[in-house]
């Protein structure tokens, strides 16, 4: 089963390490970001991918030109201004009209891959979405009176479930695209929630966003403590 990892964005937040390279580049250690989210799904067993390029997608297919890693990569320029739905769309004939997962290459969840599949497997819709709760910003003091009598660091946000950015998709949802300026988010996956085709799988780990320069200051320094909540292989 593929996976399909959009990677051809700009990453304007990030404009200090992607005004050279791709963000699913930036590095975390050694390594790119994108390397990391591979290496989830390969300890899964999923090890073929499909990546969908844009914005200076050659950096990404001579990367993977030079891996050691057994793994079927095919880079897939998407075009540069082409929109989410777009680029899922501009892949249908790489999927072979089978089922495939959906990820964005920024975004680092130790997802249990198995664990997901069934869930899509039994609940039998088009699309299964990753829920998950964001990060809170701040650490929250319990008061009594004028006394702090506990804090916690940054708890979950609101309690609210957000789109977690991991699917599993049928290759129904392609009849649900039928432009590059369509947005994933926007129209298609819409148009099959009205339709109850969409399920979702809680995720109640932690996961970092790549957006900014403090979010890889901060998965660096895990990454090089020797506590990447990521890391699922040996």
């Amino acid at each position: 089963m593929k996976a399909v990892i959009l990677v051809g964005g700009r990453g304007t937040r990030l404009v200090e390490e992607t005004k050279s390279k791709p963000k699913p580049m930036v590095k975390i250690g050694e390594k790119p970001i994108l390397w990391h989210i591979m290496k989830i799904f390969s300890h899964y067993n999923s090890n073929e991918f499909v990546l969908c390029c844009g914005y200076k997608y050659e950096i990404i297919k001579e990367y993977f030109e030079n891996i050691s890693e057994k793994w079927s990569v095919e880079v897939v320029d998407t075009g540069l201004d082409t929109m989410t739905g777009g680029r899922i769309k501009r892949i249908e004939k790489h999927i072979n009209n089978e089922k495939f997962f959906l990820l964005y290459g920024d975004d680092l969840k130790a997802v249990n891959i198995t664990e997901l599949l069934n869930f899509h497997i039994k609940n039998k819709k088009f699309v299964t979405v990753t829920a998950a709760q964001p990060p809170g910003r701040f650490g929250i003091l319990k008061l009594e009176e004028d006394n702090v009598v506990e804090m916690r660091e940054k708890p979950p946000g609101d309690e609210n479930w957000i789109n977690g950015g991991y699917y599993i998709l049928e290759p129904e949802i392609f009849n649900y695209i039928s432009k590059d300026s369509d947005i994933w988010e926007n129209r298609p996956l819409n148009k099959l929630i009205e339709e109850k085709q969409v399920s979702a799988f809680k995720y109640t780990g932690i996961y970092q966003p790549l957006d900014t320069l403090n979010d890889k200051i901060d998965l660096e320094k895990m990454w090089n403590d020797g506590k990447p909540y990521w890391k699922v292989w040996e």
